[in-house]
């Protein structure tokens, strides 16, 4: 069963293994050629709540919106405004001012909905201005006092302009406060 099929072309060359066929490049002669790679600070996102200013992290996608109409969830928790919907997306939305300081945020014109994530990863709260991008900041070797519902959920804290800015986890932030309720 196992017969040659003759085609006219060439016989196949052997493949090089990888490692060897990068070491046959040879960068042309008028290309500027570095082994450091340059260092690239990328700008992190803040956003204020209350007293706090709390950091998007990295990896994870975010957006500002306009407050709407939220639709409240019947016997829901109090910090638990209800849900908006974002693009077909139903979005739970949070007061972090009343988890985290124990007063109501009071909504008005100047306030925002921040989502992080996306899809059922989603979630909101409502944050007082638009958040800023930051680099340059510091690392601070000691944590600041933090609210205990927060302290888990933070990481490392940087300073920025007289301003501590806190690494916030907010998945299992969340994730915690779903169990709790």
């Amino acid at each position: 069963m196992n017969q040659m099929i003759e085609t006219g072309a060439a016989p196949a060359k052997e493949w090089l293994p990888p490692s060897v066929a990068l070491q046959r490049f040879t960068p042309p002669g008028d290309l500027l050629w570095t082994d450091v790679a340059p260092v690239v600070e990328r700008n992190r996102y803040g956003y204020r709540v209350g007293s706090l200013n709390l950091l998007v992290k990295a990896e994870v996608g975010s957006e500002v919106i306009r407050p709407q109409a939220i639709a409240p969830l019947p016997g829901a928790a109090a910090f638990l405004l209800g849900l908006i919907n974002v693009r077909g997306n139903l979005v739970p939305m949070f007061d972090l001012g009343l988890i985290l300081g124990g007063r109501r945020t009071e909504m008005n014109a100047t306030k925002l909905f921040l989502i992080l994530d996306k899809a059922e990863n989603a979630v909101g709260m409502v944050i007082d201005s638009y958040p800023q991008p930051l680099s340059g900041l510091r690392s601070v070797t000691q944590l600041p006092q933090l609210p205990a519902m927060l302290e888990v959920h933070v990481s490392a804290a940087y300073v920025k302009d007289e301003r501590v800015w806190l690494e916030f986890n907010h998945e299992s932030f969340f994730e915690k406060l779903s169990r709790h309720t």
